[in-house]
């Protein structure tokens, strides 16, 4: 694996006593010591040690991102790190992970507004002087984008995100004239904002049909009465409109990678989906060998000039033809597949931050594959108290 840049360690000299002593005698004599040999000093190869703050720490049944990017930080090799924590609930397990995480604060939820999380960060950094933060969080980006100027200039903390157009154009309601503009098959969808629009939609598109939230959520509908089950719950949960997307059929290969921001793809790993649970989150996965999918994730990175990390879901039909269902603008929860298969996609994005110069991923180990489990952790009370009542651990 190459690193963005190297650090040369020097030795200083090896350094010798000499003593001479003189005795007296008849003759005067003069007798020179074997020199002594000191242990040599070496001077400390110094890696440069960042504060990254990072949310998304709820590893449930449908995990965050949050603990598979510390993971890949931890495992970092050109810096050292302090995790810092960012919780929206008391029972996010990467609260109580001590050896993951070093402090966990909570923050206000992204309805909050803007100027409450900037006030917010301003008291967080002004103990830890955070060096980076990871939003991992569709529903959060939009104020960390808004934010992100404003918080590197005043507080210092410094963000690779998409820019706000970049933002907007993914969402799922305009994927389908983004993939017009960039020659991306994308299958149609129309948004909803009531149960009344659902029957003439559905006799239009036929079934079965996709029904999707705006942020996260997507559930496969066979009859009406389904589509409107779908519609009510995920409403809701995430608000309108709710999407009904034109259903393809075939498997699901997603891609995550990071885009420097100017064209330049810096990494890239495909991974098909072994196991998928209820909510259509990956449990199990394995990298692929896709040269066609790697070049339709290049094509899109140098037509869009996407600035930092991404998923790109496909579904890949049996006639070999991809069409692309959603752009996440952050990474996925399985991203630490990519240290995996050799490309520590997560180190790269941090030091591209810092001004480092980094060089693009050119291979991965295809074959890797993750496997998702549950774990039981034992904790304090008073830990759960503390988070609760205080908002720090």
């Amino acid at each position: 694996m190459q690193y963005p840049f190297d650090i040369e360690a020097e030795l200083h000299s090896s350094l010798f006593d000499r003593e001479v002593k003189v005795k007296k005698a008849s003759k005067i004599k003069t007798t020179n010591k074997i020199p002594l040999l000191k242990s040599v000093p070496k001077k400390s190869i110094s890696k440069p040690k960042y504060t990254i703050a990072v949310t998304g720490l709820n590893a449930i049944d449908s995990p965050g991102p949050g603990i598979s990017v510390i993971r890949a930080l931890r495992n970092a090799t050109s810096f050292d790190v302090r995790i810092i924590g960012l919780s929206y609930e008391s029972l996010e397990p990467g609260i109580y992970m001590h050896d993951l995480v070093d402090k966990t604060y909570q923050v206000p939820y992204p309805g909050a507004g803007q100027e409450v999380l900037f006030d917010r960060f301003a008291y967080i950094n002004s103990i830890e002087n955070i060096d980076f933060l990871f939003p991992n969080f569709d529903a959060e980006l939009f104020n960390f984008i808004s934010l992100k100027e404003k918080m590197e200039t005043e507080l210092g903390i410094k963000m690779v995100l998409p820019t706000q157009e970049q933002f907007e154009a993914r969402h799922k309601v305009n994927l389908f004239e983004l993939g017009k503009k960039h020659k991306i098959k994308v299958p149609f969808a129309k948004m909803v904002y009531s149960l009344n629009e659902i029957p003439a939609i559905t006799k239009e598109f036929g079934f079965p049909l996709v029904v999707k939230g705006k942020f996260y959520d997507a559930k496969i509908a066979y009859s009406n009465d389904q589509a409107m089950q779908h519609f009510n719950k995920i409403s809701t949960e995430w608000g309108l409109p709710v999407l009904i997307q034109q259903f393809v059929h075939g498997s699901e290969v997603n891609v995550c990678g990071v885009g420097n921001g100017k064209g330049v793809t810096l990494g890239a790993v495909p991974m098909r989906k072994l196991y998928i649970t209820d909510k259509g989150k990956a449990w199990a996965g394995v990298t692929l060998d896709d040269k066609n999918l790697l070049n339709t994730t290049q094509s899109f990175v140098k037509n869009t000039k996407w600035c930092g990390a991404f998923e790109l879901e496909f579904i890949k039909t049996a006639d070999d033809d991809y069409f692309l269902i959603e752009i996440n603008p952050r990474f996925p929860a399985w991203c630490y597949l990519t240290v995996g298969a050799g490309q520590n996609q997560i180190e790269s994005i941090v030091n591209l931050a810092m001004g480092k110069k980094v060089i693009p991923y050119k291979e991965y180990v295809v074959g890797k594959m993750f496997i998702r489990y549950s774990y039981d952790m034992i904790v304090n009370m008073n830990e759960f108290e503390q988070i609760s009542t205080i908002g720090e651990l």
